[in-house]
């Protein structure tokens, strides 16, 4: 059964006129084209999409007000994830000016591309914890991206800030393509065990086999988040474009329904929507 509002809680956009995305290279050059709202306005309406929320995607203090002009004068996207320099120590002020521009009603959330930091501890330097006060400050949430070697310090830190909401993207980048379940089930469990914590059941397409994934190789992994967080802690998003490496938009979202055929009515509704207008505060 299709929920009454239906939310992509996690999709980018990027220009490349605009700025270069630097990290889409190699065997990602499929997906190095613009992607802009015109056309994640076809694909969720195709797919019956109500409202996303767009995530940053590169550190870059100028994308954020971008995304939240892009918002402002835009019904789909009703929240956004940006980006600040949390080892700032002006990050109140830095939030506070994005607040202040056009769509900065819509700034939802912060993001910075942990998985990328050499150190696997970086979550817990000094200057980040600073910022990371003044994200839960602002009444922000923190989207965690990070990969299995970092979920150490992703719980630590989670713990040590218990009134800042963390949003695990994409599971925690679990080794889909290899099987393995350990040691990210281990991890992902005792995040979850954090009353501050929710996940986002996405991103699992690319961390398969691009080419020959099926719905019963995520299932380990969709489990163990449904299991660890409950669907009440769980937020369905699509990763569009980055999903088309392995995935169009429509089997994306039908994986994921599959993956959770399962659960009552009102349980898809929180995967669905529920948990994300909850968590960002997008009604």
């Amino acid at each position: 059964m299709t929920p009454v509002r239906l939310v992509d809680a996690h999709h980018h956009l990027w220009d490349l006129s605009v700025r270069d995305q630097d990290w889409i290279t190699g065997e990602l050059a499929p997906i190095r084209r613009d992607f802009l709202l015109p056309e994640l306005r076809a694909e969720t309406s195709a797919a019956g999409v109500h409202a996303t929320v767009l995530v940053q995607t590169v550190p870059v203090a100028e994308e954020t007000p971008e995304f939240l002009a892009v918002a402002d004068g835009s019904a789909l996207v009703a929240g956004v994830v940006g980006w600040t320099d949390l080892t700032s120590p002006g990050v109140g002020d830095a939030l506070a000016a994005l607040r202040g521009l056009p769509g900065g009603d819509r700034l939802v959330g912060i993001r910075h591309p942990v998985q990328g930091e050499r150190d696997p501890e970086w979550l817990l330097r000094g200057d980040v914890q600073r910022g990371l006060r003044a994200v839960a400050d602002a009444g922000l949430v923190y989207d965690l991206l990070v990969r299995s070697h970092q979920m150490a310090a992703a719980v630590r830190v989670a713990a040590a800030h218990p009134g800042l909401t963390f949003v695990l993207d994409h599971l925690g980048k679990p080794p889909i393509a290899s099987g393995e379940l350990e040691p990210w089930a281990s991890a992902v469990r005792e995040l979850a065990a954090l009353p501050n914590t929710f996940c986002k059941l996405s991103g699992m397409v690319t961390e398969a086999e691009w080419k020959t994934w099926t719905v019963d190789d995520l299932r380990p992994y969709a489990g163990t988040v449904l299991d660890a967080f409950g669907p009440g802690r769980l937020m369905y998003g699509s990763d569009w474009p980055v999903c088309r490496l392995a995935s169009s938009y429509g089997d994306v979202l039908e994986a994921a329904r599959a993956l959770t055929a399962e659960l009552g009515e009102e349980e898809r509704a929180s995967v669905f929507g529920g948990t994300a207008d909850r968590v960002y505060g997008l009604v």
